[in-house]
């Protein structure tokens, strides 16, 4: 059976231990995955940090061309990649592409680094003094990232932490290793030198070694809010420069003026696609109005029935299996709790079975209708394919439900009013708004993250705010006073008037 092994110092290394890597549509354990211990973690942090020198000396627009080199392999082998974010995760070809595609995009906007490291310049600021300011990299960095989306969120961290000169250490989940590993080692192809970029797989040991180190500078983590906020914690408290994202409960508000049809499609991908396990996934549809919220439950039922489900790594279908079998009976086991707490389940996907693959990790799509702010399925967030629907009595009181809510990272609304739209995306405290877009998720050149206990830290993923992350601004004042000029003692705090 074939081992994932670490990347270190361009190089492929074992581990004393393994972990199992399950193919999700069959139950079958497909490979083994390295288990990094702390003496694998520190080889890979004096790697990096023995490669930034050099590597923080290389001109940007040579490490632009890396990124350019990069971004060609990666499309070249983008058939192979998405097989194996299917074969691993469990998602769809297509939803695995469509992950590929916009972790690309990422990588297009590190291939201008040369323009977004342009410093600012100040001439005279004062009698012969000059000003100006720049943005240096920080050193060695990591990136600790989650299973679902095994492609796309590693390239939300190291394009740009690689571009801005520093260099890298990434774990990524050891759930679906392989695609990430590819990545990593196409990277490694389009020229990078040695240690610039670091692999490591394994589990908490790995992640505490990180956290701990002296030599990482900045952590950067998506995954849930518990874990989010102990790394945020822990990275803060050894001195670090913490990025954490965490969980989610989006919610879609619906109004009586909406196009319930558009709504209903919308919501189908939004909710049941990658079988829910987004951090942008709507799971919660917020009905003004019972009659609102009865002609959407009406419209989705026959869609959620249609819904195709069967093995990721097959082409034409809606949705694949859940990542784990502990996954699958968490999310089962909170279909049971809503149940229990009075939620009225008018879609109920626990006893799909696909043939073929009896014991892959199944569940179809499941919708609940009539759901409270104090149930636990509306609380938490599920990360599968569950929505709920809560019903209300207005928009104000659909903006109140969810600023309420512990968790804000993103939100949608669906109407025809430009008034209703222009109110609900100034006053929603919710980090990444759409109006009758489903799935808010800020491109390349924009960043990416929420608000309240969704992000921990101040700077959001990707975008413009990478740059500030991955860099520290250094200010220079100069002054070359001429040979015949006179100089005295000055005592008195200086200003541009002398």
């Amino acid at each position: 059976m074939s081992v994932v092994s670490h990347l270190i110092n361009g190089e492929l290394v074992e581990s004393k231990r393994t972990l199992e890597v399950t193919n999700p549509s069959t139950g079958q354990v497909i490979r083994q995955v390295a288990d990094a211990d702390a003496a694998d973690v520190e080889r890979a942090i004096s790697a990096a940090q023995a490669a930034f020198p050099a590597w923080r000396d290389t001109p940007p627009a040579k490490r632009a061309q890396v990124m350019y080199s990069f971004k060609q392999l990666l499309e070249e082998h983008a058939d192979r990649l998405v097989q194996l974010v299917s074969e691993e995760h469990g998602k769809t070809i297509e939803d695995a592409m469509g992950e590929l595609k916009r972790g690309i995009e990422n990588v297009e906007y590190a291939c201008g680094v040369p323009e977004l490291l342009k410093g600012e310049y100040s001439h005279n600021v004062g009698p012969g003094i000059d000003a100006w300011s720049n943005f240096q990299p920080l050193g060695v960095v990591a990136g600790i990232t989650p299973f679902n989306f095994p492609a796309m969120v590693p390239l939300w961290m190291y394009p740009m932490a690689i571009a801005c000169g520093n260099t890298f250490i990434l774990k990524p989940s050891e759930k679906d290793p392989s695609a990430a590993m590819a990545v990593a080692e196409l990277l490694q192809e389009a020229g990078l030198p040695k240690g610039v970029m670091n692999v490591i797989h394994g589990g908490r040991e790995s992640v505490e070694t990180l956290l701990d180190a002296k030599a990482v500078k900045a952590i950067s983590f998506v995954g849930s809010t518990p874990v989010a906020e102990a790394i945020y914690s822990r990275g803060s408290a050894a001195g670090k420069r913490v990025q954490a994202l965490g969980g989610a409960k989006n919610h879609a508000v619906v109004l009586p003026d909406a196009d319930l049809e558009n709504a209903a499609n919308t919501l189908m991908g939004a909710a049941y696609g990658s079988c829910g396990e987004r951090c942008m996934a709507i799971s919660v549809a917020v009905c003004v109005g019972d009659e609102t919220a009865d002609r959407l439950v009406e419209t989705m039922l026959p869609k959620i029935a249609g819904l195709k489900v069967g093995p990721g790594t097959d082409k034409g279908l809606d949705m694949g299996p859940l990542v784990t079998a502990e996954h699958r009976d968490k999310v089962l086991g909170y279909i049971e709790d809503g149940v229990k707490a009075g939620a009225t389940l008018v879609a109920d996907g626990r006893s799909l079975k696909v043939a073929g693959h009896e014991e892959g990790y199944f569940v179809g799509g499941c919708l609940f209708d009539n759901v409270t702010a104090e149930m636990r399925i509306y609380q938490e967030e599920i990360f599968g394919p569950v929505l709920c629907v809560v019903r209300v009595g207005s928009l104000d009181d659909a903006m109140q439900l969810i600023n309420d809510h512990e968790y804000g990272n993103g939100t949608c609304l669906f109407t025809r009013d430009g008034e209703a739209a222009r109110r609900f995306t100034d006053g929603i405290e919710v980090g990444m708004v759409g109006v009758n877009v489903p799935l808010p998720v800020p491109v390349a050149y924009h960043s990416f993250g929420g608000w309240k206990r969704s992000l921990f830290g101040d700077l959001h993923a990707y975008g413009p705010d990478s740059v500030r992350f991955y860099t520290r601004r250094k200010a220079v004042s100069q002054r070359w006073p001429s040979a015949s000029e006179a100089t005295r003692a000055e005592f008195s705090f200086p200003t541009n008037q002398r």
